[in-house]
């Protein structure tokens, strides 16, 4: 948004607040969703404003819009997982509440999905045996909407829900450098994911990208089969999914090698989903690893 949009302006922008206004429950008088703003809408922009916190000036600029935008969220609507910055929005606070409700703790419901969030959303995964990768995408919302009748009515922050499990190994990402370098354009993005997924997990976590690790431990991500490449290395493949890489990585890293090539097959066919599954398989592995065997990777 360029420029707040108030009173008297009018067109297809205008249009969009008074769809979100609506879909809100605000009344907008008899002429409704007409893209002109005048008085029923300036007077529901003010209340939305005043129930959100916001500068009652009835306008709608960047930060109008950014919560009138999470307010309309639904779940499903969006791919949800951990990134940073952190996702936010009514659809992830649903989902919170659910979880929370189905005794997955993820913390209070505040609409921010963070580590807990996701732990609570893997867990989940895992007990209706879905890929436990922490993404709410289609099947693991699916598989809440049929438990609806379960958590709909219940208090998402009953005090039993609030107990939450320490989220992915973030004291080892604080402790351990590791570096992660991508050894051409088409994995350069599964790096920056791990990293951001690394950050969003533990935000003093010692991760960079692009150069390898002093006194750590260090993943050079190929595009395939990269033989010619630091061929003194050990070198796991992706093949088969999340499931087999976390096992590969982790008995790489196991064997007392500070240095790892993972060769990364078919990265230009994968969706979003995908890719940020492999990041999550990586992180997860490699947190496994240094969690336990540490001491052996670093010498």
């Amino acid at each position: 948004m360029l420029k707040p949009i108030k009173r008297g302006d009018r067109g297809p922008a205008v249009e969009d607040i008074q769809k979100r206004l609506l879909a809100l429950g605000h009344d907008l008088g008899r002429t409704g969703v007409d893209g002109v703003f005048l008085g029923a809408t300036y007077d529901a922009v003010r209340r939305f404003q005043t129930e959100h916190g916001l500068s009652e000036d009835g306008e709608v600029g960047q930060e109008t819009w950014s919560a009138l935008v999470d307010a309309t969220f639904r779940l499903g609507d969006r791919l949800l997982y951990l990134k940073y910055p952190y996702l936010h929005g009514a659809d992830v606070r649903v989902l919170q509440g659910a979880l929370n409700a189905l005794g997955f703790a993820c913390g209070e419901p505040d609409g921010i999905f963070g580590a807990y969030t996701e732990r609570a959303v893997r867990e989940f995964q895992a007990n209706i045996a879905q890929p436990a990768d922490g993404i709410a995408g289609d099947e693991t919302v699916r598989a809440l909407q049929h438990l609806r009748h379960v958590w709909q009515d219940k208090d998402p922050t009953a005090p039993v829900a609030l107990r939450v499990a320490p989220a992915r190994a973030a004291e080892t990402l604080a402790r351990i450098p590791v570096g992660v370098v991508a050894l051409d354009e088409t994995t350069a993005d599964v790096a920056e994911r791990i990293a951001n997924l690394a950050f969003a997990t533990e935000p003093s976590a010692k991760v960079s990208v692009g150069s390898p690790a002093e006194n750590g431990v260090t993943l050079y991500l190929a595009p395939g089969p990269a033989r010619d490449f630091r061929p003194e290395l050990p070198r796991i493949a992706t093949g088969g999914g999340p499931a087999a890489t976390e096992p590969r990585v982790l008995t790489a890293l196991a064997t007392g090698s500070a240095e790892v090539v993972i060769d990364l097959e078919g990265l230009s066919a994968r969706s979003e989903p995908d890719l940020q599954r492999l990041a999550v398989a990586v992180l997860d592995a490699v947190c496994a690893a240094l969690s336990r065997d540490g001491a052996a990777v670093l010498g």
